[in-house]
């Protein structure tokens, strides 16, 4: 079998509900399927594995680069029946206004056909003037047909059919507006899935959704057309780890996952599992100790801030943590994990709970939106960077830490770069010998250095605690 893009005319077009009652759809015949998302996002990557019930990976050319897009998706899809990839905000809307990092310009680089969802709510002979101008704006990317959202009547159908019918352009979905298979969002994007206790009922209403209101004899045949046989582009491995020879060694490696810390990228995970590291999971919001004879510890983001409370009761647990690291334990956390380390968070309604209090300063929940790409280059040392390294990362948090940090890791300029003065580069984040921390999302995928650096501070640990134990 083959690909297919799932795109939005724009964000909030209804692309994740399509994407999702195609995967749940597909599931339910018991078919294997690969999916796969365009950007930086988290959470709806986590939906898309509660329903594949497999790892999905990131397409993202901004944070890696486009032949490592090309490479992940071949090799991700290769042994499947089929690859399913949802968009990211509108078609062609990519980093800084630009295409690069659009889901059109990843539909390109994996020469795969797109399914166009389109909010019909307020539209009916309109359209038509929508849809020609995104089939035509850019004759590479091959819209097969739309997926008709939030249609209100049977007379509101007949409407955009023949508005269609003006441009021959396929309708090969339909769906009427329908609060059932709505999913409950805040303040960051949808609620993630470890917070829905009704999910599997969900993905039900969403197979049934599925099966009754796609064209299914139209969408497998141009699965069929778009077999992986005949991509232009060569399966690489994604087996970027250095030989076993020069490997750090088994080590063990704590692994916040629970519902406040649950933003992983499964290229950085699979990354250190090559390294011969053992991830080891643990709950920050219910575990009373970590995992026994740790060599290194990962926090990643999530929403601490929604469970403040019950993070900062956990006294026992913040004391262990901070005590490991003070130590020197090598600790790699981002965003929510930077928001933990810290001494306080303060919450939306103007709480500050007491944090781990490894990195001295706080963190406020804001009203404010940080969001976007961001070029950073290494101003200290870390478990994870070295000095003058420079690569992308990605933003998106509502809070605010102060004061800034005394140990910054990074100077940020944002996307593009040349839009940025030298004034208006800023200090983020906290790095020592034992501490990487930061609101920066940093993807793995071309810089094997990485994790090949983290797992060596995490074996040099490793090797002085046991010198230290048998003296």
């Amino acid at each position: 079998m083959g690909g297919l893009i799932i795109a939005g005319d724009r964000s909030g077009s209804g692309k994740t509900t399509v994407t999702m009652a195609i995967l749940s759809a597909l599931r339910s015949q018991r078919s294997v399927v690969q999916a796969f998302k365009v950007g930086p996002d988290y959470i709806d990557p986590m939906f898309h594995r509660a329903i594949v019930g497999q790892p999905v990976y990131n397409l993202d050319p901004v944070l890696t680069s486009e032949s490592y897009v090309q490479r992940c998706f071949l090799s991700h899809s290769a042994t499947t029946s089929y690859a399913v990839v949802e968009g990211v905000m509108g078609l062609f809307d990519g980093a800084g206004g630009t295409d690069y990092g659009s889901t059109a310009h990843v539909a390109r680089l994996i020469h795969c056909p797109v399914l166009l969802v389109v909010d019909c709510a307020r539209l009916s002979r309109s359209l038509a003037a929508i849809v020609h101008g995104y089939s035509t704006l850019d004759r590479r990317v091959n819209i097969v047909g739309v997926v008709l959202n939030r249609v209100g009547s049977d007379r509101h159908l007949a409407m955009l059919k023949v508005a269609m019918q003006s441009i021959n352009m396929p309708i090969l979905g339909v769906l009427r507006r329908e609060d059932a298979i709505t999913l409950p969002d805040r303040h960051l994007g949808l609620v993630p899935t470890d917070e829905l206790s009704d999910l599997p009922q969900r993905f039900q209403r969403l197979a049934a959704l599925g099966q009754r209101c796609f064209d299914w004899v139209a969408l497998e045949t141009i699965f069929e057309q778009s077999s992986f046989k005949d991509r232009r582009l060569a399966p690489e491995t994604m087996n970027d780890s250095v030989p076993r020879s020069e490997r750090a060694g088994k080590i063990r490696v704590g692994i916040a996952r629970d519902r406040a810390f649950n933003f992983y990228y499964e290229d950085n995970l699979a990354s250190l599992t090559r390294l011969d590291v053992e991830l080891i999971p643990f709950s920050p919001l219910t575990d009373e100790h970590l995992p026994p004879d740790l060599n290194g510890l990962v926090l990643g983001g999530g929403f601490p801030e929604m469970f403040a409370e019950q993070l900062s009761r956990n006294a026992v647990l913040k004391q262990e943590i901070a005590h490991h690291i003070a130590s020197g334990l090598p600790t790699y956390a981002e965003c929510g994990g930077l928001m933990y380390l810290c001494q306080a968070l303060t919450d939306f309604e103007r709480q500050p709970w007491p944090m781990v209090g490894a990195i001295p300063a706080r963190t406020t929940m804001t009203g404010k939106l940080t969001l976007g790409y961001r070029r950073v280059m290494v101003k200290r040392c870390s478990p994870l960077v070295e000095l003058g390294q420079q690569f992308w990362g990605h933003e998106f948090h509502r809070s605010a830490i102060a004061p800034v940090a005394a140990k910054p890791l990074y100077q940020l300029t944002g996307y593009p770069t040349s839009l940025i003065s030298s004034s208006q580069r800023m200090p983020e984040g906290w790095g020592d010998s034992s501490i990487h921390a930061s609101y920066v999302h940093l993807h793995w995928g071309v810089h094997p250095e990485l994790p090949k650096r983290f797992a060596q501070s995490c074996h040099s640990f490793m090797t002085k605690s046991a010198e230290s134990t048998t003296r």
